[in-house]
């Protein structure tokens, strides 16, 4: 398991204060990529700019997917424009990986948080209680990931979350991703503010 598919398990899975949005996902699962090719040492940080490694069989055909997608030519990509550029698609993509190794199946009449339009459920599964155990562990990076796209801590309010992270370049990649659901709120409230106008306006004109 990875802490890509850990995350969406407990967007799935995970009491929320609010439904867990798409673009939000989106962004916390390329950044949770990006850790986990850090830790297998398939990319190193210049800064903010993603340095590709030499090329290494992953133990999980997503990571390699993402290592694949890597721009391997300097200047190298910032974290941001990645975040962008990988998470579009990013849960669906997790989404068919837990169907096809079982994690996950079809069942009429029950709905997630994550779409709403989706009748994917969970099963009971070991990759269910390895995601749910990570969690309650307050392991920092899924912790830190969860909290940033609205998934309550399964321990119940109040209960303490370890959001801590020595790394240097595992801290500038949950920056990024902060950073990138920070102006996606900003644009929905831009778009927001742009309808409510143009409401308005219909309503002076008489429609």
């Amino acid at each position: 398991m990875t802490t890509p598919r850990d995350l969406l398990i407990m967007a799935m899975d995970m009491a929320s204060s609010r439904s867990v949005d798409r673009g939000d996902l989106s962004l916390a699962l390329a950044g949770a990529e990006a850790i986990d090719l850090l830790d297998a040492r398939a990319i190193g940080l210049d800064g903010e700019r993603i340095v590709p490694g030499p090329p290494l069989p992953l133990a999980d055909r997503m990571l390699d997917q993402a290592a694949a997608s890597l721009t391997r030519e300097p200047p190298y990509e910032p974290v941001g424009e990645w975040l962008w550029r990988r998470g579009r698609g990013l849960p669906e993509a997790y989404l068919g990986t837990l169907e096809a190794d079982g994690d996950a199946v079809r069942e009429r009449h029950r709905r997630w948080v994550v779409f709403h339009t989706d009748e994917l459920v969970l099963v009971d599964s070991t990759a269910r209680r390895r995601a749910e155990h990570r969690l309650r562990s307050d392991e920092p990076v899924l912790a830190t990931l969860a909290a940033a796209v609205g998934i309550d801590d399964p321990a119940g309010p109040g209960s303490p979350t370890v959001t801590r992270v020595d790394d240097v370049a595992t801290a500038t990649v949950l920056t990024a991703v902060d950073d990138a659901l920070g102006e996606l709120a900003v644009e929905r409230q831009r778009r927001a503010e742009r309808r409510d106008a143009a409401t308005a306006d219909n309503v002076r004109r008489g429609y």
